[in-house]
């Protein structure tokens, strides 16, 4: 016998099993369908970043050693494309010569700044390898494109880690299925399902039990099948599983026990108990798909402007801060909001910096005719 003991408050029972080794149905476990495709994608979505900006990082931060401004080196078609408002690509082809040598070279960098209006950038090489050449820009940005690509790395790479890691686990648990094992039976929190073209796919969590282990897994069931559902715990219904063996998930079962290797007698016996439960209201054997609830008109437009108005709020208070409070008036994207602020706003910001950095040069956005002085 398998013992239930399910705390909640909700179902307290005992699911009888033969206590031999027992085999469960095949595909039990299933690996959701977004696994297939969104991992190659993220995938290859990594290893494109890193073969499109890994290079110029490596090849940056080595003319950074020993840099090299040259004042007759051409830059051409030199364009920047902002994306989402902050992610910007840049991209020029650098011609010079040094030394009596001919270079040319494509450089595209790839960097997060808040900025409206052209950039300003010359051309830079190593000075310990000549061949090596880059826009200055590329280097005033260059720990900003560094955290930026490990950014995307970190968070592409270790999501497809983390995917490739899932569907090992639910391979070695079909394995393992595949033989049989005693069973445990364990409560099990149902987080979603979904009914489509008659088959019912549904996530469950394992965190009720007393041995919970927090793993989620998700399986299908076909042909009418319906979970073993026996009651209810924070407004989720929660199901009848059980542990296979020392599998790291447990199994859904359907209310009729089909996906476990029974006969009809040990079935009916099984069943039994939860017959009387469910005779007496607890418990339930369906799921049923809440009713979708409509969103007002007032919601939809409170929503609609609130993402605009926390930005909004957000600027002005960098803003605030910046022409109140920072520590350099050359301070990005601190100038750029400045010079974008109606001219009584950015007169008023001006006068702030003026007070703290008046003896230094005026930043962009406060810059008279001479690019230097104050305005």
């Amino acid at each position: 016998m398998s013992a239930l003991d399910w705390k909640g408050g909700i179902l307290v029972s005992a699911l009888p099993l033969p206590s031999r080794p027992l085999g469960v149905a095949r595909d039990v476990i299933s690996t959701p369908r977004a696994y297939f495709w969104s991992t190659p994608i993220i995938l290859a979505v990594t290893l494109f970043l890193l073969v499109s900006e890994g290079p110029g990082v490596v090849r940056d931060i080595q003319i950074s050693q020993n840099p090299l401004v040259l004042d007759d080196g051409d830059v051409q078609n030199g364009r920047c494309k902002t994306r989402k408002a902050i992610f910007t690509d840049c991209e020029a082809r650098l011609v010079y010569n040094y030394e009596g040598q001919n270079y040319s070279t494509d450089v595209e960098v790839m960097f997060v700044d808040f900025h409206v209006g052209n950039y300003e950038t010359d051309l830079v090489i190593s000075a310990d390898h000549p061949e090596l050449a880059t826009m200055t820009l590329a280097l005033d940005k260059l720990w900003n494109r560094i955290i930026t690509l490990a950014a995307f790395i970190a968070l592409l790479g270790g999501s497809s880690v983390v995917m490739v890691f899932l569907g090992l686990r639910i391979w070695r648990v079909r394995r393992q299925l595949r033989h049989p094992a005693k069973l445990v039976a364990v409560p099990v929190e149902i987080t979603a399902f979904d009914r489509r073209r008659g088959t019912l796919s549904i996530t469950y969590n394992d965190k009720i039990a007393d041995d919970k282990t927090g793993r989620s897994a998700y399986t299908r069931m076909r042909n009418g099948q319906e979970p073993f559902v026996i009651g209810e715990a924070n407004g989720k219904a929660v199901g009848l599983a059980v542990r296979h063996g020392d599998t790291a998930l447990p199994v859904l079962l359907d209310d009729r026990l089909q996906r476990i290797d029974l006969t009809d007698e040990e079935r009916a016996a099984a069943l039994a108990p939860f017959a009387q439960q469910r005779n007496e209201g607890r418990g339930g054997s369906i799921l049923i798909e809440e009713p979708r609830k409509t969103v007002s008109v007032r919601r939809r437009l409170l929503g609609f402007f609130a993402v605009p108005l926390l930005i909004v709020a957000g600027v002005m208070g960098f803003w605030l801060w910046y022409v109140t409070s920072s520590p350099t008036q050359f301070q990005s994207p601190g100038m750029d909001i400045n010079n974008l602020m109606p001219a009584p706003l950015n007169r008023w910001g001006c006068d702030q910096l003026k007070k703290r950095f008046g003896d230094d040069r005026a930043p962009f956005g406060c810059v008279a005719a001479d690019y230097t002085s104050w305005k």
